[in-house]
């Protein structure tokens, strides 16, 4: 049975305050936003890219014969490469700087879209998204701190908010780009990761022009120990809003890596434009709900994101043993809420309990978590799919993930400090969108 795979975050610092007019703006605090710009660009663009495969799988799969069996290791590969260097290299930035890690990232991610784009059998995928998946593990800290380094000390939840909701909306951009792009563009297996490896040329000249606000110092060599950092103040607050943000990107797992195969056997829609546009359906509506939330009562918006991660594997599984479409599209609108709230609300939270000279390590520890439930799930349904069919496989996974957001509810109700991260996290946003 065939499987069809994708893959895929900051205390604000505050500064003097900034005159009430735009135009009088200083040029430092111009300068600041024009670099928070280019680095949310760049992350939108490096997201993407781990998206922009999924519609090619089933092309890779028809051209090469390949078995499922390798479709599943090219998803662990990438997973293991990003792991990999959020675990060692995720602090690296916070003592050499954000413009030199995001650089080599750059660099290493324009080689795996080359190694894409001139594949020709499995080990050239595997190769290339063990290549991807350790370019976007060694960014996404270093730009998601970047971000905060950057931003207007006036708009001082900017960089959290860009943090939540730029990955779901590069999944987006990504998936549906590639998708009508293999339908109905010219050498599809081509053209997708050429225009990336340009975009990624393009971020990198850019960064190359963004001012380095993070002082060197010293301890680089022994933060590249495998560690995962929680600062000690943002412990419990983590520990209370991690759950949601796990069953988010556990329903993103189970949803994107097994998207085609849903479209195809249960529904007997085979297209690589509508396995775009399903995935964008889901990762969309993340998007959107991140932005609606942005200035909303961060603990509410947590409920409706836990609540959401409970209903949409219920009804995308239901969708799968009933054959209904309309139940599939719902379930994946109610999941994208779940998402989009369940990321955007529990990082608002635990973002605004982090020291500032400690960003990049907890970016990392919150995107290790992220990924380990966005991989880890999928990859061991994926071994099981086609002994025992993808009905079954997904019931366990989608009572995975609604068991998940139950705990988290629990945990973040429960947990005390929460409540003060819920009101520095609101006075913030409220500051970004004054």
């Amino acid at each position: 049975m065939t499987t069809s795979r994708t893959e895929t975050a900051s205390i604000p610092v505050t500064g003097p305050g900034a005159s009430s007019d735009a135009n009088a703006a200083s040029p430092a605090r111009r300068e600041s936003a024009a670099g928070l710009l280019v680095y949310a660009l760049t992350l939108l663009v490096l997201v993407a890219s781990g998206a922009a495969p999924s519609p090619l799988y089933p092309v890779y799969q028809e051209e090469w014969t390949l078995p499922p069996v390798v479709l599943t290791l090219v998803f662990a590969v990438y997973v293991a490469g990003l792991l990999a260097t959020l675990l060692t290299a995720g602090r690296l930035s916070d003592h050499i700087g954000r413009r030199p890690v995001i650089l080599g990232a750059l660099v290493v991610s324009v080689a795996a879209m080359l190694v894409f784009a001139f594949a020709h059998d499995g080990l050239a995928l595997v190769v290339a998204r063990i290549l991807q998946g350790l370019a976007i593990g060694l960014a996404t800290g270093a730009l998601g701190a970047g971000m905060i380094d950057h931003q207007p000390s006036r708009r001082s939840g900017l960089a959290a908010f860009l943090n939540g909701v730029v990955p779901p909306v590069a999944l987006t951009v990504g998936a549906l780009g590639s998708g009508f792009l293999v339908a109905y563009g010219p050498a599809p297996e081509e053209t997708v990761f050429v225009v990336l490896a340009a975009l990624m040329v393009a971020a990198g000249v850019a960064v190359a022009f963004v001012p380095e606000r993070q002082p060197r110092r010293a301890g680089a060599l022994r933060s590249l120990v495998p560690s995962v950092a929680v600062p000690r103040a943002a412990r419990s607050v983590f520990t209370a809003v991690v759950g949601g943000m796990i069953a988010s990107w556990a329903l993103g797992g189970m949803f994107l890596a097994f998207i085609g195969s849903v479209l195809g056997t249960t529904f007997g829609l085979h297209s690589a434009a509508l396995t775009g546009t399903a995935i964008a359906l889901f990762t969309g509506t993340g998007a959107i709900t991140g932005i609606v939330i942005r200035t909303r009562d961060a603990r509410r918006s947590l409920i409706v994101g836990v609540v959401a991660l409970v209903l949409g594997p219920i009804g995308l599984v239901a969708a799968i043993w009933t054959a209904s479409l309309p139940l599939f599209a719902i379930a994946a609108v109610i999941g994208g809420v779940g998402f989009g709230a369940g990321f955007q609300a529990g990082l608002r939270l635990v973002l605004a309990e982090a020291p500032v000279d400690q960003r990049a390590s907890l970016l990392s520890s919150v995107y290790v978590a992220s990924y380990l439930a966005f991989g880890v799930p999928s990859i061991v349904a994926g071994v099981f799919v086609e002994a025992d069919g993808l009905p079954i496989v997904l019931t366990v996974y989608g009572a995975f993930v609604a068991a998940s957001a139950l705990v988290a509810l629990v945990l973040q109700l429960t947990g005390r400090r929460t409540r003060r991260a819920e009101r520095i996290a609101d006075a913030l946003d409220a500051a970004s969108a004054s």
